[in-house]
């Protein structure tokens, strides 16, 4: 069902330093920042030649990554977001076999502008996963 890895998200305390870091010290190619107000995030990727990092950071007092980061103040792997072909297919067989969708179970827009959905850290080894249709 799944294909390959899309991205890894890195919640950061610090955006832009950890931005000019991938940068200015590992030489990558690190986009710009931006606001994804449905998510409660601002980000900010980074183009590796095989997949990519996605540098998290909150977006306004209610973001689910200041949580995050108020149990892990120097950041750290989120989640893990793996391409599938169909969303929704994915997410019914997901659900069939008992994994739990997070959220509505509705997918939203994600940061690519293709929808997305979250799944229970819980029932994927301790890792979110995150789901992106393409």
């Amino acid at each position: 069902m799944i294909g390959r890895l899309n991205h890894v998200a890195i919640a950061v305390p610090d955006l832009e330093a950890a931005a000019a870091q991938y940068r200015d010290t590992l030489g990558a190619d690190v986009g710009a920042p931006q606001d994804e107000p449905d998510h409660g995030v601002t980000v900010v990727f980074i183009e590796l030649p095989n997949t990519k990092i996605e540098l998290l950071y909150p977006l306004g007092e209610g973001s689910p990554i200041r949580g995050f980061l108020d149990k892990n103040p120097s950041g750290g792997i989120h989640h893990m977001c793996y391409e599938v072909e169909d969303i929704l297919a994915a997410r019914d067989r997901l659900k069939a076999d008992g994994a739990r969708v997070l959220g509505d179970g509705e997918p939203k827009i994600g940061a690519h502008g293709k929808p997305v959905l979250f799944l229970h850290p819980k029932d994927f080894n301790g890792c979110l996963i995150e789901l992106e249709e393409v």
